[in-house]
């Protein structure tokens, strides 16, 4: 593992390096994922305070529950990648979200930082005592199905949308 990389809370003092990360993102218009990065940051202050918020639970929405976000940076400060951790599973998230949802910045990809950062997302998991950690990709996506499996991720049964798409589910335990 790249010890130059870790994961840390979303922080204004990275203000500048994050809304690089998120026009880079916004410009390919591909979907943002995890969700959290659809988060307009435009109100930076108020971005970080819901992350925050989300986190201790605090100004939940009905049915929604805490989750917790990182921002991967490498030793620069600069913001590779984003993983969101639901702290558990509702329904809805058993067969679409799962524990963990990551993305990593479209210019940094094929170079194993989202190996490294499901890694670290699953030390976090483990410090919230979760002891099963459900991960899921599209069926179509290879290269998060590769980063899924690298870290120990046993597939359970894939999951049907509405609309055709499969959601291929897994268990890594901590």
């Amino acid at each position: 593992m790249d010890e130059r990389l870790q994961l840390i809370k979303p922080t204004i003092d990275l203000k500048e390096e994050y809304i690089s990360f998120y026009n880079e993102w916004k410009e390919t218009g591909e979907s943002m994922v995890p969700w959290v990065i659809e988060k307009d940051p435009g109100n930076f202050e108020a971005m970080v305070q819901f992350l925050e918020d989300n986190a201790n639970g605090v100004n939940l929405p009905e049915g929604w529950i805490p989750d917790s976000t990182y921002w991967l940076i490498d030793q620069n400060n600069k913001v590779l990648g984003v993983v969101n951790l639901r702290h558990e599973l509702t329904d809805f998230i058993r067969n679409n979200g799962g524990h963990i949802g990551y993305g990593i910045r479209p210019s940094e990809r094929k170079k194993g930082y989202a190996t490294q950062l499901l890694a670290l997302s699953l030390e976090k998991a483990k410090a919230l005592d979760i002891k099963k950690v459900l991960v899921v990709c599209d069926e179509w996506n290879t290269a998060s199905y590769k980063t899924i499996v690298k870290n120990g991720g046993v597939a359970d049964t894939d999951f049907g949308e509405e609309d055709g798409n499969v959601v291929k589910r897994f268990w890594i335990a901590i």
